[in-house]
């Protein structure tokens, strides 16, 4: 999977760096977020350890975008781990549809 494609679309399509402080998401991940509702977030975790890396793609609610890094969220609607090429591909078919309704 490359990072650095992914972080280059996250970085050009208005998701914010949210300061991790590794309360529920490990201290050595990077996340962004990007509000879609009222108080509910499309959340990306890049995960760089040597060995496991990951991304994980969430849709959840929380109070607000500044309490993302220090509490769980209030309710997950849905969570994807990507590790491999063809996750990314399963998790745009997902967007792609959930964008039509």
């Amino acid at each position: 999977m490359n990072f650095n494609k992914i972080l280059k679309f996250l970085q050009q399509d208005d998701f914010s760096e949210i300061s991790n402080y590794g309360r529920w998401i490990a201290a050595e991940s990077v996340m962004y977020a990007k509000e879609i509702k009222e108080n509910i977030f499309l959340l990306f975790v890049l995960n760089q350890e040597l060995n496991n890396k990951s991304v994980q793609a969430m849709i959840a609610k929380f109070d607000c975008l500044e309490n993302i890094s220090l509490q769980k969220p209030k309710q997950l609607m849905f969570y994807l781990t990507l590790e491999k090429t063809d996750d990314l591909h399963y998790f745009e078919k997902y967007m792609n549809i959930s964008q039509l309704q």
